[in-house]
């Protein structure tokens, strides 16, 4: 959440870089020579760099499987990458200034994607926000570096890049700090799930196999014939009244 620094130091080594556009100059010449605020600028690319990595790791008990495993490798190459980016600024060692960002701006929109399948289980809105803001960030890190900035400009295509993992991290420590009752009580240290959350699994995977199985038994009860009524058996001719007498047999009958 601290990652929000960036906006505030950026807007005010704009505000004394004189002539600065955000669509027509990069982030980095704010921390050339000609800044007046470079030493502000560069270090907060530094503490931005520790800010991401640090925030990476800490959130480890809440990322779940293999997306939280990569969101904490990308996010602190992400983090290393920005650091180095103050620590060389682009008008000192531009190869390494350059390799760094580069690092910093896919790094981070590719950890973005991770930590949304990490976070997913917890909260599908948060995963999907997250997802949204890591595709951005590639696209645009992808424009920015092929040189292809539309009508955004160069400064506002590395910014669409730069701008996503800030954001997407802020969401995702809100979020996570709302439910760490939640996810500190069914998660071991190392992020593994507890016994807690075994049980819990576990218990939800028989309460589904139980209603999938009533569903099947009620489908297969619906398919069921209606038995067919048993066949009445055929009618017999109304015997003939007659007028028999016992007493005389020999009598004739009468129709």
């Amino acid at each position: 959440m601290l990652t929000l620094q960036f906006f505030v130091v950026e807007a005010i080594a704009a505000s004394r870089f004189g002539g600065y556009s955000y669509t027509r100059d990069t982030i980095s010449d704010l921390g050339t020579a000609e800044s007046s605020a470079r030493l502000l600028m560069n270090g907060s690319f530094i503490v931005q760099g520790v800010l991401i990595a640090a925030g990476a790791l800490l959130l480890g008990p809440g990322l779940a499987g293999t997306g939280g495993r990569l969101t904490r490798v990308l996010l602190t190459l992400s983090g290393i990458g920005v650091l180095l980016v103050g620590v060389f600024p682009s008008d000192g060692d531009g190869t390494v200034h350059a390799v760094a960002a580069g690092v910093h701006l896919l790094g981070g929109a590719i950890g973005l994607t991770a930590l949304a399948y990490g976070v997913r289980p917890r909260s599908e809105g948060l995963g999907t926000l997250l997802a949204v803001l890591g595709l951005l960030g590639v696209i645009a890190t992808i424009f920015f570096g092929a040189a292809v900035f539309l009508f955004l400009g160069e400064g506002g295509t590395e910014r669409v890049a730069a701008y996503v993992l800030p954001i997407g991290l802020t969401a995702a420590g809100v979020a996570l700090w709302r439910q760490k009752d939640d996810w500190l009580a069914l998660t071991n240290p190392d992020g593994t799930p507890s016994r807690r959350q075994l049980r819990e699994d576990a218990r939800l995977q028989r309460a589904q196999q139980a209603a999938a199985r009533d569903a099947a038994l009620e489908a297969a009860a619906n398919r069921r014939p209606e038995p067919r009524p048993a066949p009445q058996p055929a009618s017999q001719p109304a015997a003939e009244d007659d007028d028999f007498d016992p007493e005389d047999p020999w009598a004739p009958r009468r129709r």
